[in-house]
C-alpha cells in the first residue's frame, strides 16, 4: 500500500456506499459505514436494526458480531482494491478466530464501532486484532485471520 492510503478524510469515507466494498449483499450486510481507514487500522460503525438477520429477541447475536468483524475486514480489502489498487472486489474467508472474548451482546438501536488493526499481511492472508465497542464499552475482542480467494 502507498502513503496515499492515509489521505482519505472521514467525510469521504462516510459517503461511500458500503455495498460497493463488500462481496456480501442484502440481507447479509452486517456493517453500516466506513468511518476510518489507514494502512493498519479500519473502523466501521453500525446501528443495530431489528431486520438484521442475526438479531434475535432484540439483540445482535454473537454470530452477527463475528460476521460484523469479518465484514469490517472485507470493507478494508474492498476499499484498498477499489480506491488504491483500482481493481475489483475479492472474496475472503474466515481462516481462524482466536482469543474470542464476548462481554455483552448489543441491543437493537445501539450503534457499535468495530476496529480492526492489521497485525500482518502475507500471501493473501491477513491477521488482525479486532474490537467491537458500544461507546466506551468493549463488547467483543478477538484475533481473526482472513484468507483471500485469488482471481
Amino acid at each position: 500500500m502507498t502513503k496515499d492510503a492515509q489521505n482519505f478524510s472521514s467525510s469521504f469515507l462516510k459517503q461511500i456506499d458500503i455495498h460497493s466494498l463488500l462481496p456480501q449483499q442484502e440481507p447479509f450486510v452486517m456493517i453500516g459505514s466506513l468511518v476510518y481507514f489507514d494502512e493498519r487500522r479500519t473502523i466501521t460503525e453500525t446501528t443495530i436494526k431489528e431486520d438484521i438477520i442475526f438479531v434475535d429477541d432484540g439483540m445482535f447475536s454473537a454470530s452477527g458480531l463475528i460476521e460484523n468483524i469479518a465484514q469490517t475486514c472485507a470493507a478494508r480489502i474492498g476499499f484498498v482494491n477499489k480506491y488504491i489498487l483500482k481493481k475489483g472486489i475479492q472474496i475472503g474467508f474466515i481462516g481462524a478466530i482466536r482469543n474470542l472474548e464476548l462481554f455483552r451482546l448489543p441491543n437493537v438501536g445501539e450503534t457499535i464501532t468495530t476496529t480492526m488493526d492489521v497485525v500482518e499481511e502475507v500471501f493473501g492472508m491477513t491477521l488482525a486484532q479486532a474490537r467491537v465497542s458500544c461507546g466506551e464499552e468493549t463488547l467483543v475482542s478477538t484475533d481473526i485471520k482472513i484468507a483471500l480467494k485469488e482471481g
